[in-house]
């Protein structure tokens, strides 16, 4: 059994199949798929997916590259869905300094208030981390939460110890299956398997072994998985039974 940690199924790529995605999926024993909402306007749609497919669990939370658009008055209707829609997190949120023109004192505004919410609540989020690690990290110490995942984690092995110390797990997927991504794939060779989680961020950040313009799945997250497993020179099944229960803990998951 795998679990997709993070899978936008709500995505315009996917367009009206994701009956099919979801299925397809289960042939190659992916059992369960996260799905993350990015801002209120697809909390509606998240939550309708994971009410028609048994098998999708929600996250909802306001993701740093929607901040520009969002309104204080979103974070009551965050809290709303926190408590009435019982979420398995907040997410995905954090924060984004590769985009063009971002507003950090903005992104970290809605940051704070969203890991205010995750303690309120007691549950763990899912961060969006793009060359934004130290200041999350920063925000994480000062605002306490009880953990999660650094979604398509890609920084320094001081930071990865930084994060684990805090609670949380590593995601890795598609960029890991890149040769040349040498740093990502010695990571992901010498962290601790304890620490690891499997995600496909699908329909984004496509494997290596995909076709050229071809949309991600959670299917591939099987492919993913033996890339793993290779690199760390284990069985197939040691991984999926690792990090399925390290996906379980982080997420107070029961199947």
């Amino acid at each position: 059994m795998l679990i997709d940690t993070h899978c936008h199924l709500d995505a315009e790529e996917f367009g009206d199949t994701q009956a099919d995605v979801v299925r397809n999926a289960h042939d190659v024993g992916v059992s369960l798929i996260v799905v993350p909402a990015v801002a209120r306007a697809n909390f509606d749609s998240v939550r309708s997916l994971c009410e028609q497919y048994p098998s999708c669990v929600p996250a909802y939370g306001i993701h740093p590259m929607y901040t520009d658009t969002a309104m204080p008055d979103d974070l009551l209707v965050l809290r709303d869905y926190l408590q009435q829609h019982s979420p398995i997190a907040v997410g995905e949120i954090g924060m984004d300094f590769f985009i063009n023109h971002y507003d950090q004192a903005r992104q970290e505004f809605y940051f704070v208030e969203q890991l205010k919410l995750a303690r309120e609540f007691d549950l763990p989020v899912l961060l969006h981390i793009r060359k934004a690690t130290d200041t999350i990290l920063k925000n994480l110490r000062q605002h306490r939460v009880k953990g999660g995942i650094a979604h398509a984690f890609n920084g320094s092995r001081q930071q990865a110890e930084e994060f684990i110390k805090q609670g949380f797990k590593l995601g890795f997927g598609g960029a890991m299956t890149y040769s040349r991504a040498t740093k990502l794939r010695e990571l992901a060779v010498t962290l601790p398997l304890e620490s690891i989680v499997l995600e496909t961020d699908a329909p984004d950040i496509p494997p290596d072994f995909l076709g050229r313009g071809l949309a991600n799945e959670p299917k591939y997250l099987l492919q993913i998985a033996q890339t793993f497993s290779e690199l760390r020179g284990l069985t197939l099944e040691e991984v999926a039974t690792q990090t399925t229960q390290n996906a379980m803990s982080v997420l107070n998951l029961r199947i």
